[in-house]
């Protein structure tokens, strides 16, 4: 089953460094762009981290140091990328949890800007969890009946994430061919953030998730305790994390400087 699309979608995959979204490195990322009509892009880039890759990293994936010393900086392919998953919905294999999380790290850290509005994000994993509970390998041995060759490439993996997707959507008859559909199913909870420091509550208001005020507003943690959004701003949180609160401190500073202004107008006018 192909998929329905109302606007392009990119399957991507990173290989790192490691697994912290705030400190560690791609070292290469593959993405496949799918355009409605069936049409499709891929790009695979090798990069050089600037940083030593581990060799428990390099055990997994296959990329050396070696490998990637003469290669370009996340940096320098910034705005290729961003270019290239302009106006596209998101999707990989624990992507909402790991991929794009530090894909927004890099793209801060390069300043380039990066955000999921008016875009959504489908986890592929988060399906075959929901529904199997399997690896990406054993996904692609159950789904597509193939072995997958190559695991721990960024380029195999994007290809069979992508192959999996649609064979999910061929065996499950409860799963709907919209991406929005997917986005929504493929979401254990709704993120303010990626790293899932910051989410939203029944109501739809921003909650932190971590430390003395987890559970509390963000908005009533700002302003009570003005020193917290200047410590989160100086500690290791993703620069995404950072980002989202700093534009929710804007919003209520505009807020209270709009409040302040009417009362202005309204006391103007009772002396008038």
């Amino acid at each position: 089953m192909e998929l329905k699309l109302t606007k392009p979608i990119v399957f991507f995959d990173l290989e790192t460094t490691g697994i912290n979204i705030a400190k560690d490195r791609i070292v290469e990322i593959s993405i496949l762009k799918i355009f409605p009509n069936g049409n499709k892009e891929s790009k695979t880039w090798l990069v050089n981290p600037e940083i030593e890759i581990p060799k428990e990293a390099s055990d997994i994936h296959g990329i050396t140091n070696e490998q990637v010393v003469t290669e370009p900086t996340f940096k320098e392919l910034a705005t290729k990328v961003s270019e290239m998953i302009e106006g596209c919905d998101l999707a990989g294999f624990n992507s909402n949890r790991f991929d794009i999380p530090l894909l927004a790290e890099e793209m801060l850290r390069a300043g380039v800007d990066f955000d999921m509005n008016n875009r959504v994000a489908v986890d592929v994993q988060v399906i075959f969890h929901k529904k199997e509970e399997r690896t990406l390998s054993a996904a692609y041995k159950f789904y597509c009946g193939k072995s997958l060759e190559n695991a721990h490439s960024a380029e195999a993996d994007t290809n069979a994430t992508y192959e999996i997707l649609k064979a999910q959507l061929d065996k499950y008859n409860d799963l709907e061919n919209d991406i929005n559909f997917l986005n929504e199913y493929s979401t254990f909870s709704k993120r303010a953030d990626f790293a899932g420091f910051v989410v939203f509550n029944e109501e739809g208001d921003e909650i932190f998730t971590f430390g003395k005020y987890k559970g509390q507003k963000v908005v009533d943690v700002l302003a009570k305790d003005k020193g917290y959004f200047s410590w989160i701003q100086n500690a290791e949180f993703p620069l995404y994390t950072k980002k989202v609160l700093a534009e929710i401190k804007r919003k209520m500073n505009s807020k209270k400087s709009s409040s302040t202004l009417e009362d202005l107008k309204n006391k103007f006018n009772q002396k008038l």
